[in-house]
């Protein structure tokens, strides 16, 4: 049972990982040839598998975690990052900082994927930590929080906008009723997960080479309108596109300039130039001096990219291995509501393969047929797929790997944190669209 392959394959990852000590990369790569082996596909098909997984996910993302390494550990060598750190500390007090984390971290991610918004907030989040000397969850866990809630639950990112096509449903109309889901359960679960007991147990250090271990006086940091607007700097071209995208239509010139300079690699590298030449000078005299700080981040994010790709790898393994259609076929038949059909399909996709668009594609794509003659709103099955492809996030997905290593977690913390706070946001989510949907019935009568 294909299932029961997926089970059997994350245990061993496990075993691996935590008995054995296993390297993270080395593991998920073994556990992927097993299980191509298993799921029969030809033995002379897997290196290509391997590597398709692995250039799919490290494509996507080595651009953007290598870039916004890099300017996230100049802005903290030149004091930008501790400016920053030190004014949401003067706005909120050291008592609010996990609302600071919460507001800063929603606002930016709206717009922005999970993973580019988190690599341009955590050296902030680092910069806190040392400042204040509280545990790095407590301020960390408020903003991956956050961030997953936006990027999962609304458009324009990619997984919901790709359903509201399917499903011929308003962007415009869908991102306003999420917000309405999203903010309230991404800020709940955000400011309770760092006080439960299991949480506060864990006191993880931060990652060497991420952070400028330096203390800087206020005369030797950069102003504050500099340090705020280069960290924001990729925000706008990257939120700047995305707002054109969803209000024009049509091609032209202009509109294909928005998208390249709004793409994540390039705003982040235009980021990384301009971070170079605004705050060079204050890590060192020569061009040298800066280009130690890149080389010390970039250190520090090889292993984090290996052990991503090869989640990468895992993923595209459980997919062509034809997990994904089995369960499309083993679902097509159920009589239940269509949200909570959409919603549960999402879950069962998210658990099994890991990756959050397969899981909205599939879903949207087995109960499309059901939506006509359901009567429920086309916008609210669009928020239950997307709320229920945040569940159970776990070592099949590469953004647990990031996730892991960035807060410098064990497979089983990271599990216990991650896979636990994923799981609540998606049921509170499906809460949401069922009372959405109820209230919109309720003003059509």
């Amino acid at each position: 049972m294909p299932l029961l392959v997926v089970g059997i394959s994350v245990l061993v990852l496990l075993l691996l990982m935590t008995r054995l000590k296993l390297n993270g990369f080395a593991a998920l790569l073994l556990v992927a040839v097993g299980v191509a082996l298993v799921r029969g596909i030809p033995v002379v098909d897997i290196p290509d598998v391997l590597s398709e997984g692995i250039g799919g996910q490290v494509g996507d993302t080595m651009l953007t975690i290598g870039l916004g390494a890099m300017a996230g550990r100049i802005m903290g060598d030149s004091g930008a990052a501790q400016r920053i750190a030190g004014k949401l500390l003067d706005a909120f007090g050291p008592r609010w900082v996990q609302v600071a984390m919460v507001v800063t971290s929603m606002l930016i991610g709206v717009t922005m994927f999970y993973e580019v918004a988190f690599i341009i907030i955590v050296p902030i989040a680092f910069t806190l930590v040392r400042v204040t000397g509280a545990n790095l969850l407590w301020v960390g866990l408020p903003m991956s929080i956050a961030l997953s809630t936006m990027h999962s639950f609304l458009p324009p990112h990619p997984g919901p906008t790709a359903v509201a096509a399917t499903f011929h449903a308003s962007v415009g109309h869908t991102l306003f009723y999420g917000l309405f889901i999203a903010v309230p359960a991404g800020a709940l679960v955000a400011l309770v997960w760092p006080r439960l007991p299991f949480v506060k147990a864990m006191n993880p250090s931060i990652p060497k080479g991420l952070v400028s271990e330096r203390e800087f006086t206020d005369e030797e940091m950069p102003g504050m309108g500099w340090s705020l607007f280069v960290a924001l700097f990729p925000v706008v071209l990257i939120a700047g596109a995305a707002v054109t995208d969803m209000v024009t239509s049509g091609e032209n010139s202009f509109l294909h300039v928005v998208a390249f300079i709004g793409s994540a690699p390039i705003a982040l590298l235009l980021t990384f130039l301009l971070a170079v030449w605004a705050f060079g000078p204050r890590i060192g005299r020569s061009l040298a001096d800066v280009s130690a700080s890149c080389s010390s981040a970039a250190q520090a994010m090889a292993m984090i990219l290996l052990v991503i790709g090869a989640g990468g790898a895992f993923k595209n393994v459980l997919v062509e291995g034809g997990i994904s259609d089995y369960i499309k076929d083993a679902t097509e038949s159920w009589s239940i509501s269509p949200i909570i059909l959409a919603w549960l399909i999402a879950v069962i996709l998210r658990v099994a393969l890991g990756s959050a668009t397969v899981a909205v594609v599939t879903a949207s794509g087995v109960v499309l047929p059901l939506l006509a003659g359901s009567g429920a709103h086309p916008e609210m099955m669009v928020l239950a797929v997307s709320c229920g492809s945040i569940a159970f996030s776990h070592v099949n997905d590469p953004g647990f790997w990031l996730f892991k290593e960035y807060f410098n977690l064990s497979v089983i913390e990271a599990i216990k944190v991650r896979t636990s706070y994923t799981t609540v946001l998606a049921v509170l989510g499906l809460g949401g669209v069922l009372a959405g949907e109820w209230v919109l019935d309720f003003l059509s009568l």
